[in-house]
């Protein structure tokens, strides 16, 4: 019997997966084009690199698939990093525990400054990120916290350390819509050697994170990979096989996928397996084409020229004018205190600029706890 995505997941071997993805033919891409409902091995075939011939085709299917189902719309939202106090080793990470950084975690006030300076922008969709470390950013402080941001913003999103599912229950009741936690890499035998300190080392209880968030009755769960920590197409296509099976399982629950590429950080660790952008635009095409309904977004992460053309690939959310150190829109830029470089770094007004000047309308407010029915 089949208890979580665990139970499945372990009936697979992360270089048989590569290898069945490296053998796919154009014969196989061709196929998974014309049905109207794929599978797994459609999927593989679409991140295969066989499917890079039929990039102009993906990209007309997802931007056709996106609009139908989103319409002409990009929602805006925009992070806020709490602290960047971290109790892990991880080899690409800017908070690593070994990396001498300034150790920062916002008080009360500083959270409200914060808050000031983003509602200048506009926004009402607000990610609260930070290190994991239960010590000084855990419960305790996250009920302290969050009804003071949940009183200025329709939306809260949380991508902080795998919690308890009773944790989870108590975190949706304060407020929290979505929870992002993100696998970082599927591959379990490498797993270890990027996180070799900390509760994060813990390959199956990060794993098992989203049956406890389906489990809590969260609105929405954010998947992803670390794009460049493994290799990138097997990776994807286990998450693919996670959003599967949470789809099937919790399924009044919604899903995003957000696309983050390995970028330089104080941990400067080297990416093995580097995805181009044109890559990445058939892998956010391999999405679409896949699953019509599941929400993917992009960061700044991204330069800013890129992010333009990823607009009509099949992208329905977006950031802005992010900062990754906390305290970094009411104290200005610290460099020593991000957790990653950002590429683009366009003002809000100039980036939804580029959004009307394509077709499309950012969307600030698209949520709101009055909406939910439980």
């Amino acid at each position: 019997m089949i208890k979580n995505f665990k139970d499945i997941f372990d009936t697979y071997e992360f270089q048989d997966i590569e290898k069945s993805i490296y053998s796919k033919t154009e014969k196989d891409v061709e196929i998974a084009l014309t049905k109207k409902s794929l599978d797994l091995e459609d999927f593989k075939a679409l991140v295969s690199p066989s499917a890079k011939v039929y990039l102009k085709t993906m990209i007309e299917m997802s931007n056709r698939f996106t609009k139908e189902r989103f319409g002409n719309t990009i929602q805006m939202y925009i992070p806020m990093y709490l602290s960047n106090e971290c109790q892990n080793i991880c080899t690409y990470c800017g908070f690593s525990m070994n990396v001498n950084i300034e150790r920062k975690t916002l008080s009360e006030a500083e959270i409200i400054e914060e808050i000031s300076m983003i509602k200048k922008m506009g926004y009402q969709h607000i990610v609260l990120l930070t290190g994991e470390s239960n010590r000084t950013v855990g419960m305790e402080y996250f009920r302290r916290v969050i009804p003071l941001v949940k009183s200025h913003f329709s939306n809260i999103s949380m991508e902080v350390q795998p919690l308890k599912e009773v944790e989870y229950r108590e975190l949706i009741d304060l407020g929290v819509n979505t929870i992002l936690i993100y696998q970082e890499t599927y591959n379990r035998s490498r797993y270890k050697s990027h996180h070799p300190k900390g509760r994060k080392s813990n390959f199956d209880y990060r794993l098992e994170t989203c049956d406890r968030l389906g489990r809590a009755g969260i609105h929405k769960i954010g998947l992803g990979v670390l794009i460049g920590l493994e290799d990138w197409r097997t990776d994807s296509f286990l998450c693919a096989m996670h959003l599967q099976y949470l789809e099937r399982v919790y399924w009044k629950t919604r899903y995003s996928i957000s696309f983050p590429r390995l970028k330089p950080c104080a941990s400067q660790i080297p990416i093995k397996s580097v995805i181009s952008e044109g890559e990445l635009i058939q892998l956010i095409c391999a999405y679409r084409i896949f699953n019509r309904e599941v929400e993917l977004s992009i960061s700044t992460r991204e330069r800013a020229a890129f992010r333009d053309v990823l607009i009509k690939t099949g992208i329905t959310s977006a950031s802005a004018e992010s900062k990754t150190n906390p305290g970094g829109y009411s104290k200005g830029k610290e460099d020593s205190l991000e957790q990653f470089s950002i590429s683009d770094h366009r003002s809000t007004d100039k980036f939804t600029e580029m959004i009307r000047e394509q077709g499309y309308e950012p969307v600030f407010k698209d949520w709101d706890s009055v909406l939910q029915i439980n």
